[in-house]
């Protein structure tokens, strides 16, 4: 680290002057790394605990419970050694003075009174790849090379978390049903508590539940409806957190046929009675086609007793498709129902949006007919990009188990894709999958039994991307253009390859395949329903659509997936297996992409100087990835770019990926309700699986920017 820099260097000035032009009217890049430097020479070389060897380190930090000594116990002395010389040979440097305040602010492992760092960003990489390696050699500095060179980035609970002695789960976030029974109320709650004191944030499921004034025990008018529910989530959320490193956050998600819907909804309006109003919780309605056909057609959406619908299908509502039964149900007279206007319904989501960002859609139909696997989707997550199915679990009344169900745990990380396409690709996806293999293997969340249950049998895990408008803009590429959309459809493809590839090779070295593997799309005869059809039968091209995708991939030695390579890796999978259930999911990677400097997710930057608030600390800037002042045209911004260029977007990454991909829609402040229904109704055309936020720009106060500024120059 340099030691050059005198520690009265004012580097929150320098790190502001990102966001000013200079006298030629050029931004001044240098001064975030000399903003970086000064931080690290007053601030962390001054405040870090200094060892003369690897051995004295790692003694100190096991013998004070800061690592987890059985991390280190799998490795010789010798091998530890010349492990952690290969770490500091890397002379890792933040490319960013946010970077490095976020890596040091939130990751690194200091001293209990924290007034010490006990560890750099190589020596984190270490722990983590020694952890998830758990003793093979080989493994472990595969692991290490891919996340110090910046190609594969673990989520912030693996990254946080892993060879510490006070920690929690390594696991992103959690998915939990409730069905309609007290105990299962009583055990969503439960989960609740337990999976964010380990530091996960946790979605649930609530349109099981039957709605205000059901019957309970034949007796009319005695049941509360989902509202209730949600504030004694909310609640268990404030009160649970991970050692106060990650605050408690929950989601709840209802099917927009719930006869609570309304009522569900008004909870996010910024006038509601405080009895009913939600703050902290995130809200997501779960939306079949039928809804859509019925706004079209100006008809009334019927809302279904879940009570009832259980009764008569023998089976929770969220399990029954509603599109495929919706005149059936409307028929039968045992099932209650009640009318709202299917447009007002879209329009109240419009509104809620505009107000909170909330709620989050899932396109229920859509996602199940992508899901290769048996069974149902009926929710998402946090960050709505999980999507796999669950199974309900029955109580005893003394709350123990009648049958544990399966429900979600996220082994998430994600890959630069720049980095990555620098380093051939191929094998730096193989090495994620077995890295976030091996935190679904080492992961047993024994308070939630049905968690531990489809870890243990699915091994599902959610290989994301990033930082996808950085490597466009750096090969001089518009995001959104039909070159990017190109790189896109091809590159997605590609990952997925290698993906089930090795997948394919877990199973065959584990001598085993994920339970379920033979009722999945995967096990189908080719031709007939096999997952891999759409790869192999001839509906679409593999080769790129435009020259300078097909000479991209050449530049970086990147092969692209043949018919004959997906004909050979099917056969593969169909005498195998694969050992994950899952492989995929694109999370919207917040804190992971300032420390891999990486723009967000696939979506294009928000800013070219981005303008973050760090608590009480202030207003820090961001300049995106890879811009120069010679490249500034590649980067508009995503109000620029639009929605549509958005859609399209994920729509290409979409048919590759075998959950979701967290998609935002950004609009400018002229946007109206009718603005934001146009675009669910395209998104759903384009196949989208679910929606995230809705972030509609806000114009700054005048004279609250200094003028000439970079962030608030459109």
């Amino acid at each position: 680290m340099p030691t050059t820099y005198d520690p009265s260097t004012d580097y929150h000035a320098l790190n502001a002057m990102l966001n000013l032009y200079d006298e030629h009217h050029r931004i001044q890049f240098g001064k975030d790394k000399e903003a970086e430097r000064a931080y690290v020479a007053s601030e962390i070389e001054p405040n870090t605990r200094r060892f003369d060897s690897t051995a004295e380190r790692l003694a100190y930090l096991i013998d004070n419970q800061y690592y987890e000594a059985r991390v280190f116990e799998q490795y010789s002395p010798e091998f530890l050694d010349s492990f952690y010389a290969r770490a500091a040979a890397s002379n890792y440097e933040f490319e960013t003075f946010l970077g490095t305040f976020k890596f040091f602010r939130s990751y690194a492992l200091k001293s209990f009174d924290g007034k010490q760092y006990l560890e750099d960003f190589p020596q984190r990489c270490a722990a983590v790849a020694l952890a998830l390696a758990a003793g093979d050699e080989d493994a472990a500095v595969r692991y290490l090379d891919e996340m110090i060179a910046g190609r594969f980035q673990p989520a912030t609970p693996t990254f946080l978390n892993l060879g510490k002695a006070q920690r929690g789960e390594p696991v992103s976030c959690f998915l939990v049903r409730i069905e309609d029974n007290m105990e299962s109320i009583s055990r969503g709650i439960n989960a609740a508590l337990q999976l964010s004191k380990r530091g996960g944030g946790v979605a649930l499921l609530l349109s099981n539940l039957r709605e205000l004034g059901a019957p309970i025990k034949h007796i009319e008018n005695q049941s509360s409806g989902v509202v209730p529910v949600m504030k004694l989530l909310e609640d268990s959320f404030s009160y649970a957190n991970q050692l106060g490193a990650r605050q408690g956050a929950g989601a709840v998600y209802l099917s927009a046929h719930h006869p609570d819907i309304m009522r569900f909804l008004d909870t996010k309006r910024e006038n509601a009675d405080e009895k009913i109003r939600i703050k902290s919780l995130a809200l997501g309605v779960v939306v079949p086609d039928i809804t859509f056909e019925l706004a079209k057609q100006k008809a009334q959406m019927a809302l279904f007793s879940p009570y009832d619908v259980e009764r008569v299908y023998g089976k929770p509502f969220a399990d029954v498709p509603i599109s495929e039964n919706y005149e059936k149900m409307i028929a039968d007279d045992r099932i209650r129902k009640t009318y709202i206007d299917a447009r007002k319904f879209f329009t109240t989501l419009a509104e809620l949006q505009f107000e909170s960002g909330y709620p989050y859609i899932v396109f229920e139909d859509t996602v199940n007919r992508a899901n290769p696997i048996d069974g149902r989707v009926t929710m998402s997550n946090l960050c709505s990009e999980i999507l796999q199915v669950q199974e309900p679990s029955a109580y005893n009344e003394d709350l123990t188990y009648a049958h544990v169900g399966r429900d979600i745990s996220c082994n998430l990380g994600s890959l630069n894709i720049a980095k990555a396409m620098d380093g051939g690709l191929g094998g730096t996806v193989e090495t994620a999958i077995r890295a976030l293999t091996s935190v679904a293997e080492q992961t047993s969340i024994n308070a939630v039994p049905s968690i531990r249950r489809a870890n243990e049998e699915g091994h599902a895990i959610g290989l994301g991307q990033m930082n996808l408008h950085g490597f466009l803009a750096r090969e001089g590429i518009q995001y959104g253009s039909d070159e990017a959309l190109d790189f896109t459809d091809m590159y997605f493809m590609t990952v997925a390859y290698h993906a089930y590839r090795a997948s394919h090779d877990l199973a065959v070295s584990r001598g085993r395949a994920f339970v379920g593997f033979e009722r999945s799309a995967y096990a189908k005869p080719a031709g007939q329903g096999n997952y891999f059809d759409k790869y192999t039968d001839g509906r679409r091209s593999l080769e790129p659509r435009t020259d300078r995708v097909r000479d991209l991939f050449a530049k970086y030695g990147v092969a692209i997936p043949t018919v004959a390579d997906w004909e050979a890796l099917r056969d593969e999978i169909l005498r195998d297996g694969i050992y994950n259930q899952n492989l995929q999911a694109v999370p919207p990677t917040g804190s992971i992409s300032y420390i891999n400097h990486s723009t967000s997710s696939i979506h294009p930057i928000v800013s070219k100087i981005e303008i973050r608030k760090e608590g009480k600390i202030g207003r820090m800037y961001y300049p995106a990835p890879y811009m120069t002042n010679e490249n500034l045209e590649y980067f508009q911004d995503a109000y620029e770019i639009g929605w549509k260029a958005i859609v399209d977007t994920y729509a290409e990454a979409t048919q590759h990926v075998d959950q979701g991909l967290s998609l935002t829609l950004f609009f400018p402040d002229t946007a109206t309700t009718r603005d934001v229904n146009k675009a669910q109704i395209y998104a759903w055309r384009k196949g989208i699986k679910t929606l995230y936020y809705i972030r509609i720009r806000q114009q700054a106060l005048e004279g609250t920017e200094v003028q000439g500024c970079v962030s608030c120059m459109l």
